[in-house]
């Protein structure tokens, strides 16, 4: 790191007080209680969907319309992994029992998505999200989302592929459910885990793929229940990964040696897509992904509640607050990948830079 990329971290006690102040007065709010009426309401109506789009999936039989309710079923699977993410960050009930075992529900039987391998790598991203080297969301992959990553990938197909990874990231999201289904079954076979249930995960992931394959196979001819699986784990995958990718991506990137309070470390590198109803669901308030960092626990319903007192508090502390559009987000994404190998070097090179260099 170059001597003027130095950061002064002598005001980090005040940033931690004015975390403290924020958090004050988010509790005086009320908005960390947990919204007990919100949850269950939201787990029947999904339940309710999701039941509804099987009865009409019999009720249909042998015709070319089931791929309309393949892509239902991909759009309501998608919410059950949300709803299995607020569980896991203990957003519905006060018991962390209850937490757990809803989230391996909602994850495990009705998304086939294991729950403890998804909390342990999504912990460690809101530890240290965008941090180069920690952060699991990214580290390498298909995409590359760091210039050192892009660095290594210069020759033959890989270096075609990154320079133009920004327009195939979405079509490649239609291929993430797949991914997902197949990292649960390996991380819950992994013997050497010590993850509490993983037998049981490993249960509730495989007999839920397989009772779904085996009923496609049962009612529709094979070319129909190829398109069916097919469809619904693509809309699963997009939907999840579209709502996922705005939040961070084409933020700045944090080197390993950078040390950033709490309030700094979770609101610089954050992104909100501003929201209304349909947005809201769509990206199961994820699209408040500052407000839900700072306070993970938050009921989602009370996300949008909190994001005056976040905005202004960033305000007065002289700390950026992005919010944009769905479609400016996604372009922001496109634009990054496309030209992260292009990017300075120097990780401080952008806004995150000036505002930690500039005097308290």
């Amino acid at each position: 790191m170059t001597q003027e990329a130095q950061i002064d971290t002598a005001p980090n006690e005040r940033y931690v007080s004015h975390f403290t102040e924020l958090m004050h007065d988010v509790k005086a709010s009320g908005l960390l209680e947990r919204a007990h009426v919100y949850y269950w309401l939201q787990i029947g109506a999904h339940v309710g969907a999701f039941f509804t789009i099987w009865a009409g999936f019999f009720w249909l039989g042998n015709s070319w319309f089931q791929l309309i309710l393949a892509a239902a079923l991909g759009v309501i699977v998608t919410q059950f992994g949300f709803l299995g993410h607020d569980a896991a960050h203990r957003q519905m009930f006060t018991s962390p029992a209850w937490n757990s075992w809803t989230a391996r529900i909602m994850a495990g039987a009705f998304a086939g998505l294991s729950f403890a391998w998804w909390r342990a790598k999504h912990n460690m991203h809101h530890k240290g999200p965008n941090l180069e080297g920690y952060d699991p969301d990214i580290g390498p992959g298909a995409i590359a989302f760091t210039p050192g990553i892009v660095a290594q990938r210069t020759q033959g197909f890989a270096g075609w592929f990154v320079k133009r990874q920004g327009w195939l990231f979405f079509p490649l999201l239609t291929l993430e459910g797949l991914n997902l289904h197949a990292e649960s079954i390996r991380a819950a076979r992994d013997k050497s885990s010590n993850q509490p249930w993983r037998r049981l995960e490993l249960f509730l992931v495989v007999s839920r793929l397989t009772a779904y394959v085996a009923i496609l196979l049962t009612f529709l001819p094979l070319g129909k229940a190829v398109a069916f699986f097919a469809v619904q784990m693509a809309v699963f995958g997009f939907c999840l990964g579209a709502s996922f990718a705005p939040a961070h991506k084409g933020m700045p990137i944090i080197p390993p040696e950078m040390k950033l309070d709490f309030l700094r470390r979770q609101v610089m590198v954050s992104r909100n897509v501003r929201g209304n109803p349909v947005v809201d669901w769509a990206m199961g308030g994820l699209n408040y992904q500052i407000e839900h960092h700072l306070f993970p626990n938050m009921p989602r319903c009370n996300l949008k509640k909190a994001q005056p007192l976040v905005r202004a508090h960033c305000e007065r502390e002289g700390i950026d607050y992005m919010e944009v559009g769905l479609f400016h987000s996604y372009a922001i994404v496109v634009d990054y990948l496309n030209n992260v190998g292009l990017r300075a070097r120097d990780p401080f090179d952008c806004p995150l830079s000036a505002q930690l260099r500039a005097p308290s």
